[in-house]
């Protein structure tokens, strides 16, 4: 167990691990961060990357039950071809350029295009009350 004064705003949580580990749970929601599942893809129109949308707190800790609206933008060679969130009974159409997080969560599918070719994709996202993000997703020749 453990004890903390009363003025203390800390929280502590069981890691559940086994070892008695603790560590410090999330502040509020502060920052957007996007993280690609591929970095390089084919300039073919059909190749893909699965870009995760995380609610972090300053520290770039997940914040769990954040639910904030986030809008996408996109510029290059490459479309947003859907966003999600996990929620199952969200009805929200999976081709919105907007999309609330759920748990702190958020996805965006880009895919590249034919046309103009090979270059940089940007993906950018924002929220109200949040420092958004962009990342950057190069779309290269494709090889037979």
């Amino acid at each position: 167990m453990v004890s903390l004064p009363l003025a203390s705003r800390d929280v502590l949580i069981w890691r559940g691990d086994g070892t008695g580990n603790v560590g410090a749970a999330s502040g509020p929601a502060a920052r957007l961060i996007l993280s690609p599942d591929h970095s390089t893809i084919k300039a073919d129109g059909r190749d893909l990357s699965f870009v995760t949308i995380t609610i972090a707190d300053k520290s770039g800790l997940l914040v769990p039950r954040s639910k904030n609206r986030i809008v996408f933008s996109i510029s290059g060679p490459g479309e947003i071809i859907a966003t999600d969130n996990g929620n199952a009974i969200d009805l929200e159409s999976f081709q919105s350029k907007e999309r609330n997080a759920f748990n702190g969560l958020a996805l965006a599918i880009i895919r590249s295009t034919v046309e103009p070719g090979p270059g940089t994709i940007i993906l950018k996202a924002e929220s109200p009350g949040l420092k958004s993000a962009e990342v950057k997703i190069q779309a290269i020749n494709a090889i037979n």
